[in-house]
Order: structure tokens, then sequence, then C-alpha cells
């Protein structure tokens, strides 16, 4: 599976932005799919992740009521909406597939390149 995110850029905080990342490959329906992001200086941590079917969405608690991970298997897409985003959320945004649910970066196989997130105050 590739992977290659795109849709990040500057956002004002309390406005909205919408990631998407379009992945490659026949797997894709059969893989979960998950939103990492990386901010300067900081570990790469977990933010938002969706089952094999989009039934199954969980969050980090530091972006749950605000964004939302969505997933179109006809089209090989993962979306993140974010909604109300805040300075603290500027980061690199990575897409990534695995076999399983992981809140841990080394739980999936596959790896998009990021799309840079900055939200100014």
């Amino acid at each position: 599976v590739q992977l290659q995110a795109f849709g990040g850029g500057l956002v004002q905080a309390g406005g909205y932005l919408r990631l998407s990342c379009a992945a490659s490959g026949r797997t894709f329906s059969s893989t979960y799919m998950a939103w990492f992001r990386q901010a300067p200086g900081k570990d790469r941590e977990f933010v938002a992740a969706i089952s094999r079917s989009g039934g199954g969405r969980y969050y980090a608690d530091a972006v749950k009521g605000r964004f939302g991970i969505s997933r179109d298997n006809a089209q090989n897409t993962v979306y993140l909406q974010m909604n109300s985003p805040k300075p603290e959320d500027t980061a690199v945004y990575y897409c990534a597939a695995g076999s399983t649910f992981e809140r841990r970066t080394n739980g999936y196989d596959y790896w998009g390149h990021g799309t840079v997130v900055t939200v100014s105050s």
C-alpha cells in the first residue's frame, strides 16, 4: 500500500480544514487507517483511526469532538476533518495503514509522507 496525504495548509483557529490520504493497491478496504501527527520537537502521536468498514472510529482525547475521521473505500481515500483547530494542533500530519487498530506508531506497516498543518491564533 502506498499512501499520499494532502490538504494541509494554514488555517485560523476556529476554522476548518480537511486532510485527505489517497491509497494505492487493492487491499485498502482490508486495512485499518489512521492519522498521526508530529509537532516540532515532539514525538509522533496518534490522532484518529478508522476500521476497515468505517464503523469503528477512535480518537485521541486531544481531538475528540473536534476532528472526524472517515473513509471512502470506493475511492481508496481516508479523510480527517479538522473542525475548530487550535494552535496546538499545528504539526505534520501523517496517514498510516495497518492490519488492526493501534495507537502506537509501530502498529502500522505503511506510512505516507506528511502534510503540514499550521493553525494561527
